[in-house]
C-alpha cells in the first residue's frame, strides 16, 4: 500500500470559470453582423446597378447632343407582361422570355395590309442601319388576331420574331397615342423588359426614319457600358 507522506496536504482541484455572454450581448452582436451583411449587400447591388443607372441618367437627364427624343418616353415604364403568345407554328412562347435584348415592336393583324407592310419595312431597314449595334436589338412583330399570314411576307421577315398575342391582353400593356391605334406605331422595350418609348405614327414619312434611327443609336450608345448582344 502506498503511504502518503505525513507532510503532504490535499489540495483542491483548481477550476477556471469563464463568464458566458449575456442574452443581450448575443442579440447585439447578431444585430451588428446582420447590419454589416446588409450594408455589404447594398454596396454590391449599387456597384452592379451603377452602369445601368448611369446610362439612363445620360439619356433621360443629360440628353446626349442636347436634343429631345423623337420618340415619346413612356412614364411610368411598363414591364413585359406574363402573356403566353404563340409562334406561327402554334407553339407557346412566354413574352417575358424575350428579355435581355432591346425589342423593336410592330403590331398589326395577320392580314397586314399596305400600311403594315410599310411599317415592317421601316422596322427592318432601321435595324439594318444600326450596323454592329443591330445584334443588340430584336425585331418583333405582334399579330393581334388569328388571320393567316402571307407566306411571302413571312419570308421577307427573316430574322424577326413573329408572335400571335391576344388583343385584349396586348392592350393591357401597350397603348397608342391619343386618337390612334396600336398598329400606327413602332414601340421600343429595353433589355430589362420595360416598354419605355413609342414612336409617332407614319414612321415611313419624311425624315421620320432618320429621327427614329437617331433615338435608337443614342439609347444603344448610352447602354454600351452594360448591354451585350445576344439573349
Amino acid at each position: 500500500m502506498t503511504q502518503v507522506p505525513p507532510n503532504s496536504k490535499s489540495e483542491p482541484i483548481g477550476l477556471t470559470v469563464y463568464d458566458l455572454p449575456s442574452p443581450v450581448q448575443v442579440a447585439m452582436e447578431d444585430e451588428a453582423r446582420t447590419r454589416t451583411g446588409r450594408i455589404r449587400m447594398l454596396l454590391v447591388f449599387a456597384i452592379c446597378a451603377a452602369p445601368i443607372l448611369f446610362s439612363y441618367l445620360t439619356y433621360y437627364v443629360i440628353r446626349p447632343q442636347g436634343s429631345a427624343s423623337y420618340g415619346e418616353l413612356i412614364e411610368p415604364q411598363r414591364d413585359l407582361p406574363a402573356i403566353v403568345a404563340k409562334d406561327l407554328k402554334g407553339q407557346p412562347v412566354q413574352l417575358k422570355s424575350l428579355r435581355d435584348q432591346w425589342l423593336f415592336i410592330a403590331v398589326s393583324n395577320g392580314k397586314c395590309e399596305q400600311a403594315c407592310e410599310k411599317l415592317l419595312y421601316v422596322q427592318r431597314q432601321l435595324h439594318k442601319s444600326l450596323g454592329k449595334q443591330q445584334d443588340k436589338l430584336d425585331r418583333l412583330w405582334l399579330i393581334s388576331n388569328s388571320e393567316p399570314v402571307d407566306a411571302s411576307l413571312v419570308e421577307a421577315l427573316q430574322g424577326a420574331t413573329v408572335l400571335r398575342v391576344d388583343t385584349n391582353e396586348l392592350s393591357q400593356w401597350l397603348y397608342p397615342a391619343n386618337g390612334g391605334q396600336l398598329k400606327d406605331h413602332l414601340y421600343l422595350v429595353d433589355p430589362m423588359g420595360r416598354w419605355m418609348m413609342r414612336f409617332p405614327s407614319h414612321a415611313d414619312v419624311g425624315d421620320a426614319p432618320t429621327k427614329i434611327k437617331r433615338d435608337l443609336e443614342r439609347l444603344l450608345r448610352a447602354a454600351n457600358s452594360w448591354d451585350q448582344p445576344g439573349r
